[in-house]
């Protein structure tokens, strides 16, 4: 049996004021760096002298990222207070950013580029759980609040990026780029503010068995739809502005499309977890974001310099399903820990399958001259993220899915295989003791 989330203890307004102002400052640095490339494109091609292909790779990168940094956020959170990972993550993230526009070299911008995605990392795993632990009786408005600062970031950074380097001139893209460090270096200093949460201690730990998750169904299914989702998102931000380029547009205009794009996404997810958190509404939700796919995708496709602000909306609208997968996660875990867990699994699997997506259109255009490739894959994507979403959709909770995923441990008694599970006022984490 699974316990249910209790409140946190009593906390202060200006604690709990706190929290919320750094979860929504680091929400609006989850996407500036990602967002920012798209539109400079075709600048950082030719100013690094690459190929397509390595384009391809630059616009898959932060999803690698976010899998394989991801899946570290539980085991640093259990050993440090989530405030300091995630300030240390943001300042890492300051410093990615300022690298990887420093030298006209692809090996470091891509090294810089896995700096910069550690804030991102992170901040994705992390949030939906310390939503979970500190805000448990207003999920949906904490989500809403900190997805629609993603989005208010993801918007200006796709708005403002072209034009700034337009107005640079020479290697503006590297300014362009590079300035939302001081936004990263901003958000990072709350978090040094933020009190332990009370009523917390390491002496009394609650462990979930991470790997266990993959015995559950529900955990799997989530992992593909937030995978199938954040492909739609990413081919939409890395390649949308260069496929209106290749088809005519200036570049400022396919980088305001862009950012038009991101600007719808900031009231849909202000407004989706308001109405994700109602069961009755999220397979309803879920058709109409299919739809807006289908209809913004075929838009582009047949008539791409006609009526392209509204095929970029429907897509927009249709990024809705972001919100939506934010919000499923505190729904389908029963406790801070499960939620944690779930977010950290689905999340890590999730950007795995989702960074195949915008790579493969970087190859596929590569080899082909064309975008053919990335309308297949899209067209797919949508009809599997109908498949794995109605699944979804229907209550049920990865607790009860897998037996004692959830309950007391101790960081010294040896689990199976000479593992250790540990967790406490944090996210939990599995740790494997020195010979």
């Amino acid at each position: 049996m699974t316990r249910a989330a209790t409140p946190a203890p009593a906390t202060s307004r200006r604690g709990l004021v706190l929290v919320g102002t750094a979860i929504v400052l680091t929400g609006f640095n989850l996407r500036t760096a990602v967002n920012s490339v798209g539109p400079v494109l075709e600048e950082i091609e030719r100013g690094l002298g690459i190929s397509s292909g390595l384009a391809g790779l630059i616009t898959s990168m932060p999803l690698i990222c976010f899998a394989l940094i991801g899946f570290a956020g539980p085991p640093l959170a259990a050993r440090f207070r989530d405030g300091h990972v995630l300030a240390a993550a943001l300042l890492v993230m300051t410093l990615g950013l300022l690298l990887r526009v420093a030298v006209p070299s692809i090996w470091v911008f891509l090294a810089g580029t896995v700096a910069t995605m550690v804030g991102g990392a992170l901040g994705n795993v992390l949030l939906p759980g310390l939503v979970k632990r500190w805000f448990p009786t207003r999920t949906g408005l904490l989500v809403g609040a900190y997805s629609t600062a993603l989005a208010v970031g993801g918007a200006v950074a796709s708005v403002s990026t072209a034009p700034v380097a337009e107005a640079v001139g020479a290697d503006g893209w590297r300014w362009a780029l590079g300035v939302w460090a001081v936004f990263a270096l901003v958000a990072a200093l709350p978090w040094l503010l933020v009190p332990v949460r009370p009523g917390a201690s390491r002496g009394g730990h609650t462990a979930v068995r991470l790997r266990a998750l993959g015995r559950s169904r529900l955990a799997w299914t989530m992992a593909a739809f937030f995978g199938l989702q954040a492909m739609q998102a990413y081919v939409i931000v890395g390649w949308t502005a260069q496929y209106l380029r290749d088809q005519g547009m200036s570049a400022h205009a396919a980088g305001f499309l862009v950012g038009l794009n991101a600007l719808i996404v900031i009231p849909l997810n202000a407004v989706v977890p308001l109405g994700a958190v109602r069961q009755q509404l999220q397979r309803p939700m879920l058709l109409a974001f299919v739809a807006c796919y289908l209809a913004g995708w075929t838009g582009l496709l047949v008539a791409p310099l006609t009526l392209t602000w509204l095929w970029v909306c429907l897509l927009g609208l249709g990024m809705g399903t972001f919100a939506m997968i934010l919000a499923l996660f505190g729904l389908r875990g029963r406790t801070p820990e499960s939620v944690g867990a779930l977010s950290t699994v689905a999340q890590g699997w999730g950007y795995a399958l989702a960074g195949v997506g915008p790579l493969l259109v970087g190859l596929l255009r590569g080899v082909t001259g064309g975008y053919t490739g990335m309308f297949v894959l899209v067209y797919a994507g949508v009809g599997l993220l109908l498949v794995t979403g109605w699944s979804i959709c229907r209550e049920r909770y990865v607790d009860d899915e897998v037996a004692g995923l959830v309950g007391p441990a101790s960081p010294t008694v040896a689990g199976r295989d000479g593992e250790v599970e540990v967790a406490g006022a944090e996210p939990p984490v599995t740790l494997r003791p020195r010979e």
